[in-house]
Formats: structure tokens, C-alpha cells, sequence
């Protein structure tokens, strides 16, 4: 149950940090002049800080949610919450390893672990986050389903901010277009994961 707890305080943490990682992105630090900002065939040189700021962001956020779905195969109750999490690892773990070469291309600093973005060491006592629902305690049954798909809710939000600044503000093709997929998927899920709540 302590993995559990841990998990959730993981997840809480890298939901709130979402905001600030979205207002990270700028139009300045080009490195390079992009004409066609969609094609497949972009260049590694066609992007720009938001870009970078976007993978470094996204990485260790979906690795959160890896470690929430990990813990839902084993834990949640649902059949429907345990799709959902198979869904999430499908869809989010290859996108980590598509980022990721992205930054090595780049010559960027690649995230190894949640912890590893900025302010995770002390995001433990970050004002607010013992409050969020399911931090209190390690549930299990119905109520991990409840706490899981209400954290997952919050979690998908800070993604959908973050792919919107990287939509708005970034340069390389594949990002803009992993951004796309982000808002789509993630905002379905999040319509999906309310219904399963019995929210309108």
C-alpha cells in the first residue's frame, strides 16, 4: 500500500506542476528555420525551446501515469478501470520513447524518472497535495478505482494544458502533431473516466 501512497502523491505532483511547465514554452530560442512545421519529414533542427520544454515536461508527467496504470492492473476493481489503464500504457509508453529520441537528437537533458523534474524533490510537501482526494489513505477495491480515475482526471488535464501550449507555441512538426493526439485521446479519456464516476 505504500507504493500505492507514493504513487498518488507522484501523480498529485506532477498534475499541479503541469500549469507551470505550460507557461514554460516561449516563441524565443529557435535553432533552427522551419517552413513546413507538419510534415513527416521534419527536421531534427526544425524546433524550437517550447519543443524541447514540451518533452521534458511530457516525459516524466506520462511516467506518472505509467506507474498509476501499473498499480491499476494489480489493484482496481473495474474491468472498465483496468481496460483504461492497459489503454494509457499503450498509448503513453510509446510516446516517452518517441520524446525521448527527440532529446537525444536534440542534445538535450532526457528526464530519467519523475523525481527528476524540476522541484519533484520537495513536491512531497507541496502546499495542497495531502489534501487531494485519495492522499490520506491506501485504498483499495472500489475506492482505488475512485481515487485512481479521480487522479487520472487531473492528471490528464495538466497533459491537455501542456500539448496546448506545445500546440500554440512549438516549432518541430512530430511534437505539434503528439499534441495533437494528447488533447484528442486525453480529453476523451477524461469524458470516459467522468461517466465512469456517474459525473454528467
Amino acid at each position: 500500500m505504500r507504493k500505492t501512497r507514493r504513487t498518488l502523491v507522484v501523480m498529485a505532483a506532477t498534475a499541479a506542476l503541469a500549469v507551470t511547465l505550460a507557461a514554460c514554452g516561449s516563441d524565443d530560442g529557435n535553432s533552427g528555420t522551419s517552413t513546413d512545421n507538419t510534415s513527416s519529414g521534419a527536421r531534427a533542427e526544425d524546433h524550437n525551446a517550447q519543443d524541447v520544454t514540451f518533452a521534458q515536461g511530457m516525459i516524466p508527467h506520462h511516467k506518472g501515469a505509467l506507474e498509476m496504470a501499473e498499480e491499476a492492473a494489480g489493484e482496481a476493481s473495474s474491468a472498465e478501470v483496468k481496460s483504461l489503464a492497459a489503454r494509457i500504457e499503450k498509448a503513453q509508453a510509446p510516446e516517452i520513447a518517441t520524446m525521448t529520441g527527440w532529446l537525444k537528437t536534440w542534445g538535450k537533458d532526457v528526464p530519467t524518472s519523475t523525481e527528476s523534474m524540476p522541484g519533484m524533490d520537495s513536491m512531497d510537501s507541496m502546499e495542497g497535495t495531502e489534501s487531494m482526494p485519495g492522499m490520506d489513505h491506501a485504498a483499495t477495491g472500489k475506492e482505488f478505482d475512485k481515487n485512481f480515475l479521480t487522479m487520472m482526471i487531473e492528471h490528464h488535464r495538466g497533459a491537455v494544458r501542456m500539448a496546448t501550449t506545445e500546440k500554440a507555441k512549438g516549432e518541430y512538426g512530430p511534437a505539434t502533431s503528439m499534441a495533437d493526439d494528447v488533447i484528442r485521446t486525453q480529453n476523451a479519456e477524461i469524458t470516459e473516466m467522468n461517466k465512469l464516476l456517474g459525473r454528467n
